[in-house]
């Protein structure tokens, strides 16, 4: 008792004083221009606010501009950050604005620091133990991600622990879902796959319908799935092991349309600008062409959606993910915590104007950006279909898209020992540091139910 007394006693010391440390930096980063600049310092501080926001402005010139325009914007957002970082060398401030940002970054380090056992509970995926697969089948695409499938041995390893293995041939295109569903007609008691989002989302629906486990191997370009799962993204190997010595986990799986996704499905700019066959070649030169007419609604449908009691009116891009993605948090950003909330995230995007879209970096809850969470999402448009990127393939959906998910429906086998998912650390809240900072003794931190002292 008395251990865990003292060590309770010494949290919440180490706490009290991060929050302390947190308050004293972020105060003395707001002096120091005052300090060792005076008036002058405070001038040239609003004068690099307004470097910031006419950089965003020149990006969306630079996105929405052709020919002479979009090159004078491309150098305007060059010369503004330049130009503010020479005024500050010239008037000799330049030091206290690095020393008054790394004041900020220390501030915001404690202030996390000391919020880190106040908040959100660890989340806890059950994990279900059965019985490993006697007949799995695995659909392996060998140009995905580079071609890690021969790179890694994927097939071999597969071949080894008893697995039955299609290769896809690009020259000979198959159906992935036709592929899967014979397969299941022939007795496999496991699908997976290892390529992109896009298939795995293809025959992760077929193992739902059937009600059979599902493998995802870390084979694509990026993996978001994988890596909300908590694979090895580095090895992909790794996750083979599952077929001998692996749990499942119940996750929900998203449809927009009929057509399945296991991460999101998007509709407006991306949605158009995938469509283009330049696009898989020259990603940046094909958004580049496009975006002109899409951001400022020159070509493209005027969007709706419609999620619970909420209506989006006329965005330029709708994403709607299967659960929501963090975004209070910018090391994990573009995760997401839990796949099993039976929810779909939804995040609209509206900016008119430069102004609009300086508003949207400088204020994360300005008007442009919207944020929900609902059961099911309308889409619609003034066109009979629309463009949408589903887990990243093109598609051309009728209108209306009606997305829902289907809450805990897949069952996915991983390796009973993998990395696993980063924690969710509290939102940060200067309010709570405040008090933290002010708290005496242990009412510093507040006890969890059954914690002893």
């Amino acid at each position: 008792m008395g251990v865990g007394w003292h060590g309770g006693e010494r949290a919440e010391r180490e706490q009290r004083w991060s929050a302390r440390l947190s308050l004293a930096s972020v105060t003395l980063a707001a002096l120091l221009p005052l300090l060792f600049g005076g008036t002058g310092g405070v001038l040239l501080l609003l004068v690099g606010a307004l470097g910031a926001a006419v950089t965003v402005s020149a990006v969306w010139w630079t996105l929405t501009r052709r020919g002479a325009a979009r090159a004078a914007a491309v150098a305007l957002a060059a010369a503004a950050p330049v130009a503010v970082v020479v005024m500050f060398a010239v008037a000799n401030l330049l030091w206290v604005v690095l020393l008054s940002l790394a004041l900020w970054v220390l501030a915001v380090w404690a202030g996390r620091y000391a919020l880190r056992s106040t908040g959100l509970r660890p989340v806890r995926v059950k994990e279900h133990r059965t019985a490993p697969p006697l007949r799995p089948f695995l659909v392996m695409n060998p140009h995905s991600g580079g071609g890690k499938v021969e790179r890694f041995g994927l097939k071999e390893k597969a071949e080894r622990l008893g697995a039955r293995v299609a290769l896809l041939d690009p020259a000979s295109p198959e159906d992935v879902t036709e592929l899967a569903r014979r397969a299941v007609a022939e007795g496999a008691d496991l699908l997976g796959v290892a390529g992109g989002d896009g298939t795995q989302a293809l025959v992760a629906a077929v193992a739902a319908e059937h009600g059979l486990p599902f493998l995802v191997i870390s084979a694509g370009t990026r993996n978001h799935f994988a890596m909300d799962l908590g694979l090895d993204r580095d090895d992909p190997a790794t996750c083979l092991d599952a077929l001998t010595d692996g749990v499942e986990l119940h996750v929900d799986l998203g449809f927009a349309g009929g057509h399945p996704f296991v991460n999101n499905v998007s509709f407006g700019v991306y949605g158009t600008v995938v469509q283009s066959p330049a696009y898989r070649d020259d990603k940046v030169g094909t958004a580049l062409d496009l975006l002109p007419e899409l951001l400022t609604r020159q070509s493209g449908p005027r969007l709706t959606a419609r999620a619970g009691g909420t209506t989006l009116a006329d965005p330029q891009a709708i994403l709607v993910s299967n659960n929501p993605y963090r975004r209070d948090d910018p090391a994990v950003l573009g995760r997401r915590v839990r796949l099993d909330s039976g929810t779909l995230g939804v995040l609209g995007l509206r900016v008119d104007s430069a102004a609009e879209a300086a508003a949207l970096l400088l204020d994360p809850e300005a008007s442009g950006l919207s944020v929900l969470t609902a059961r099911e999402v309308v889409v619609d448009a003034d066109h009979p279909t629309v463009d949408a990127g589903i887990d990243g393939e093109a598609f051309v959906l009728p209108v209306p898209v009606h997305c829902r998910i289907a809450p805990r429906a897949l069952r996915v086998r991983v390796p009973r020992l993998r990395p696993g998912v980063p924690q969710p650390r509290p939102p940060f809240d200067w309010r709570r540091v405040r008090k933290l900072a002010a708290a005496v003794g242990r009412t510093a931190a507040p006890r969890r139910p059954g914690a002893r002292w």
